[in-house]
């Protein structure tokens, strides 16, 4: 579901066309050195049509054999330095083309990467790819090749125009009068196929979220089990077939009024021709054949270049739909933005011996809602949770747990209060120094298509392999790696679907022990873990919680009946707070909370033994 992101209005061109020449600034002395190789090819193919004039008028008449055959030779080089400078010219313009692509790929993922989660939570992730994939990379004709072929035509058109001047003025004049209609025409033509371009690319999005959220392992598997597939492939064949419209609307708009460009160039030389009978047979001055045959060869040159200019313009106009959808993105809002001068990390106290420090977790009136204009889900919040101490986050579904695990990951910002690490608030810390304070393992376990050894060094990357192996075996998970194929070099597979629930948490928490650090948020950690493989990594918890601050947030109350302290929520306010034995004595949320899950184990037990004998 896409929020208001994914349907931009257009931008103002001027403003597109200014950031579109912002992006060359770097490459400014390669753009001037592919200007220069323009001009000298438009300068020598200018000369073509002065040497022929110079074979007819002079050398053929006189029989000047030697004049001749330098004027052939004359021709011959030029059009042999103007291709060799021509093939310099394409590579240096793709060249710098291609930085311009990497520099503006580089910069939407690097701000993306800045966005606040509520972005991605009403983003599709279809759009983000098509914004990354099909926009960018539909500029890159424009960027590459279409900028410099726009230059190189204009500068044609202008030095042949001027060479017309030079050779008959009457001539020219009559030759430039339809040039601002042409101009007229083009901005005409790109405004039209602007706006489909722009209904294109939404059209695309379209598809690439179909794509991107049925064809994962998680939708084949909803969509065979939901019996969907045919209606999903109606919904793509429409999508595709709207986009197939917009393709023909995009190459169709303006063709018949383009065409008469054509048209108007095919009959320029023959009005040149009748103008200079005209003027002959009149008493006017006369015009040479080589004058006439010269104006006459730069005409056909001034046909292509005009109307590859015009061609051009249109591309570019509507390129800038697709700029508008991109410079959107950039455009974008960092709500949780990295402090101008960070504070100095808790981390920076640790001794010589690299020991871990153990760091408090302050809650000061803390409050927070998902929706500015909704309910809050944390409402004025106040919470410590000592440094070494180990404190459980209890309560119905909806009471909060998550939320306070997001904010001291600074996955979100407080609305009122504060969230500080060792006395620091975690907005005043730059975004390595709170992501080294703080490691979390999710309640949905999330794997790179990538080998086991490369998923748990996603938390350290420098992970040699016997640490790697260490942390593996105190999450209980090494076993299982050194009995697959290929043991830590195994791939995983998309979204590690080839692992089990349990494996995958299993994993995740040997990259939390991998990651070290002195805060740990444990988001339901053991929830997909069978009471045996739970007892297991549960004491590999206890261990990774020594000397750490651990908070753990838990849906199974039989998780954390030996935590120092538990939270009880209930809409985002504390109820109640104690050790297990306390709040069961208590007779309240706590213990309500505590009997139904004891009913609820009691009613899944019957059920969970009928599977089993099923299964034999």
């Amino acid at each position: 579901m896409g929020g208001p992101l994914t349907t931009p209005p257009p931008g103002p061109p001027a403003l597109d066309l200014q950031r579109i020449v912002r992006l060359f600034r770097p490459y400014r002395g390669r753009v001037l050195a592919v200007a220069g190789l323009i001009f000298v090819s438009a300068i020598l193919g200018l000369a073509q049509p002065f040497l022929i004039r110079e074979a007819i008028d002079v050398a053929l008449p006189e029989g000047d054999v030697g004049l001749l055959t330098w004027l052939v030779l004359g021709m011959v080089g030029a059009a042999i330095v103007g291709s060799a400078l021509d093939v310099g010219q394409t590579w240096l313009s793709n060249t710098v083309g291609q930085r311009v692509m990497h520099d503006l790929r580089a910069a939407v993922y690097a701000h993306l990467q800045k966005l606040s989660l509520a972005f991605f939570t009403r983003t599709r992730s279809g759009e983000v790819q098509s914004r990354i994939a099909n926009d960018i990379g539909g500029m890159q004709g424009v960027v590459t090749s279409t900028v410099t072929s726009f230059v190189s035509s204009l500068t044609t058109v202008i030095a042949t125009l001027t060479a017309m001047v030079f050779l008959d003025w009457r001539l020219a004049l009559a030759t430039l009068v339809v040039v601002p209609f042409f101009v007229w025409l083009s901005r005409t033509v790109g405004k039209l196929r602007r706006r489909i371009v722009a209904q294109r690319q939404k059209r695309l999005a379209d598809m690439s979220a179909i794509v991107e959220e049925s064809l994962s392992i998680s939708g084949i598997v909803l969509t065979r089990t939901m019996g969907r597939a045919p209606d999903l492939v109606d919904r793509f064949a429409r999508s595709s077939d709207e986009v197939a419209d917009l393709e023909v609307q995009s190459a169709m708009a303006g063709r018949w009024r383009m065409s008469t460009v054509q048209i108007a160039f095919a009959a320029l030389p023959a009005l040149v021709y009748w103008i200079a009978g005209y003027s002959s047979a009149n008493g006017g001055s006369f015009v040479t054949i080589g004058t006439l045959v010269a104006f006459t060869t730069l005409q056909t040159r001034l046909l292509m270049p005009m109307v590859t200019l015009l061609r051009l313009g249109v591309e570019i106009q509507t390129s800038l739909a697709l700029f508008t959808r991109v410079f959107e993105y950039l455009d974008t809002e960092i709500e949780i933005a990295e402090p101008a001068r960070p504070a100095r990390s808790p981390l920076s106290s640790a001794d010589a011996t690299g020991a871990v420090p153990a760091l408090p977790v302050r809650f000061e009136g803390v409050t927070f809602g998902y929706d500015p204009r909704g309910a809050t889900t944390i409402d004025g919040l106040d919470l410590e949770v000592p440094a070494g101490s180990t404190v459980a986050i209890v309560g119905e579904t909806g009471s909060g747990k998550t939320t306070l695990g997001y904010l001291v990951a600074r996955l979100y910002d407080v609305d009122a209060g504060r969230v500080t690490i060792g006395g620091v608030d975690v907005r005043e810390l730059s975004d390595a120094d709170r992501s080294a304070l703080v490691g979390v393992v999710a309640q949905e376990t999330y794997l790179l298509h990538s080998s086991v050894a490369e998923n748990l060094r996603f938390a350290k990357p420098d992970a040699s392999d016997d640490e790697l192996v260490a942390a593996a075996r105190a999450a209980q998970v090494h076993e299982l790696i050194a009995s697959l194929p290929d043991g830590y070099d195994t791939v995983v597979g998309e979204r590690g679907y080839r692992f089990s629930g349990g494996e995958k948490q299993r994993l995740a928490i040997a990259r939390a022990m991998l990651r070290n650090a002195p805060v740990l948020i444990l988001d339901e950690a053991t929830s997909a873990l069978d009471t045996r493989t739970e007892s297991a990594v549960q004491q590999a918890l206890e261990r990774l919680a020594a000397h750490r601050t651990t908070i753990a947030i838990a849906h199974r109350l039989s998780t954390v009946r030996d935590a120092d302290r538990i939270v009880v929520l209930d809409r985002g306010r504390i109820v109640e707070q104690g050790t297990h034995d306390e709040l069961v004595t208590r007779g309240g949320h706590y213990a309500a909370l505590l009997e139904r899950d004891r009913e609820d184990e009691a009613s899944a037990a019957p059920a969970m033994l009928g599977a089993g004998v099923a299964a034999r």
